[in-house]
């Protein structure tokens, strides 16, 4: 009589590890019914790891590129020598140029500040001084305004980038990084304070040329000697503290203005400063200057009355004090 209940051999069959329920994980990836789908799978994986990697060689080869493009334009090293004398250069070039270049504009505007009554306007002013001295008389001042400020800008430029190096080393990296608008501002004033002790000779040859009808001198260096001549030396530098009191703020607030707006814009731009070419980062730097240059008269403008009027009506041997109460009181 058949029994009731399967065999042993029955159910080791039904339960063996062959069926498809008891397979394992290595079994079962491998079993033709899967096969061509993992098959799919890592075929796409490949193609992204192969993708990946070409991009990260395109990387490599547009750095190289990039690097050897900077080689070939000659690039210099931050806060190297050559980096110092650069700025240096250029601080010297653009300064020269750029206020020789505005000659006819100083030249009124010193006019005025010593007497507001004498022109009622640029055009006016620059009428008469056409007729009664031709065009060099418009250009009264252009050469003590080119060597004056060519070496205030030289001193000024280059003695920036070493003092802001300089500070920053002894802040330490944090402590600059986190109060670098403090740093803007104490690295300024520092390199004008040594620039206008280079400049302040000049500033009193140019101021009394403009200011005296016809110029008291014919020349930077006849200027120089008429001075000194009569003066000494300390006749050149009279007008040194009211030339830190206009041009000390002036700078500090062209550097840490200039700095702060030229930041403000390339965060405001998507992508780094290094993303843009030249003719982009010039564009920057100008609106930046422009945007500065601004605040920088509206700061400075009070004690450049001052400078004008200390240069071309203080008496000899009168106190600095002295003057400056006489012409603040004259003035009201």
């Amino acid at each position: 009589m058949p029994s009731l209940f399967p065999s042993s051999s029955i159910l080791q069959d039904a339960f063996s590890s062959h069926q498809p329920f008891r397979q394992t994980k290595a079994e079962y990836l491998k079993s033709s019914s899967h096969r061509d789908r993992f098959a799919a799978w890592s075929a796409v994986d490949d193609v992204k790891s192969k993708a990946g990697s070409l991009s990260t060689e395109a990387q490599k080869e547009l750095s190289k590129a990039s690097q050897t493009a900077q080689a070939k334009a000659g690039t210099i090293e931050l806060y190297s020598g050559k980096y110092y004398a650069a700025c240096t250069f250029g601080g010297l070039v653009a300064c020269g140029l750029t206020h020789t270049a505005v000659t006819p504009l100083d030249l009124v505007k010193c006019r005025r500040q010593v007497d507001s009554k004498l022109y009622k306007g640029n055009f006016e002013a620059w009428g008469k001084i056409g007729r009664a001295e031709g065009i060099r008389g418009i250009f009264t001042g252009w050469g003590p305004t080119a060597y004056g400020y060519s070496a205030q800008g030289a001193f000024k430029y280059g003695g920036y980038e070493f003092f802001k190096k300089f500070y920053s080393d002894l802040a330490g990296e944090e402590m600059a990084y986190r109060y670098k608008t403090w740093l803007y501002l104490t690295a300024s004033a520092s390199a004008e304070a040594i620039a206008d002790v280079a400049l302040c000779p000049f500033e009193a040859v140019k101021v009394r040329m403009q200011t005296t009808i016809p110029p008291f001198a014919t020349s930077t260096f006849n200027g120089i000697s008429v001075i000194t001549g009569k003066e000494g030396t300390s006749g050149l530098y009279k007008g040194l503290y009211p030339l830190w009191g206009r041009q000390i703020p002036y700078t500090m607030m062209k550097f840490a203005s200039f700095e702060t707006i030229v930041e403000a814009i390339y965060g405001y731009l998507p992508g780094k400063k290094s993303d843009y070419g030249r003719g982009a980062q010039t564009g920057v730097s100008f609106a930046g200057g422009y945007l500065a240059g601004i605040l920088c008269a509206i700061v400075s403008h009070p004690a450049d009355v001052m400078v004008s009027k200390l240069n071309a009506q203080r008496q000899p041997g009168e106190a600095f004090g002295a003057a400056m109460g006489r012409i603040y009181k004259d003035s009201k």
